[in-house]
C-alpha cells in the first residue's frame, strides 16, 4: 500500500479547523506546513511532536493525551501499513464510549478530513513510522 503525492477533499472547508492538505512518504501537510514526526491533529490544535514511532510503543499515556481533547472518535494512523496496537489499550476508550479507528496513515488522513468536515469532535494521531 503506497502513499499518494497529494490528496484533497473538494467539499472540505478548512475555515472550520485544521484540514490535512496532503500526505506522502515525507510526512503530512497541514496549512502548507509539512510535519515529519508523529503528531495529533484536531480541528482546533496541532500537537507536534506526539507519540511513538511504532504502534508497539503506544501506551495509555499516549491515549490520555488524545482524551484531553474530549473527542467523540479517535483516528489512529499507524504509518504506511495498518498495525493494530495492543488491544488492552482500548479498554479505557471503550468505557468512555469513545470510538477508535486504527488504519494506515493515508486512510487516517482521509477519514479525519471527512469527520472534521462533518463537524464531529475528532482527534487524529499519526505515528512517524
Amino acid at each position: 500500500m503506497g502513499y499518494v503525492g497529494r490528496m484533497r477533499f473538494s467539499e472540505a472547508n478548512n475555515t472550520d479547523g485544521h484540514l490535512i492538505d496532503a500526505y506522502d512518504a515525507d510526512g503530512i501537510v497541514i496549512g502548507g506546513r509539512r510535519y515529519r514526526r508523529g503528531l495529533i491533529v484536531t480541528p482546533e490544535r496541532i500537537v507536534d511532536p506526539w507519540g511513538p514511532s511504532q504502534p508497539t510503543g503506544l501506551t495509555v499515556e499516549h491515549l490520555d493525551e488524545l482524551l484531553a481533547f474530549a473527542p467523540q472518535i479517535i483516528v489512529l494512523g499507524t504509518g504506511r501499513t495498518l498495525v493494530f496496537p495492543d488491544p488492552s489499550l482500548y479498554f479505557s476508550l471503550m468505557e468512555q464510549r469513545i470510538g477508535l479507528e486504527v488504519m494506515d496513515t493515508g486512510a487516517a488522513c482521509r477519514t479525519y478530513n471527512i469527520l472534521m468536515s462533518e463537524g464531529r469532535r475528532v482527534a487524529a494521531a499519526f505515528m512517524a513510522g
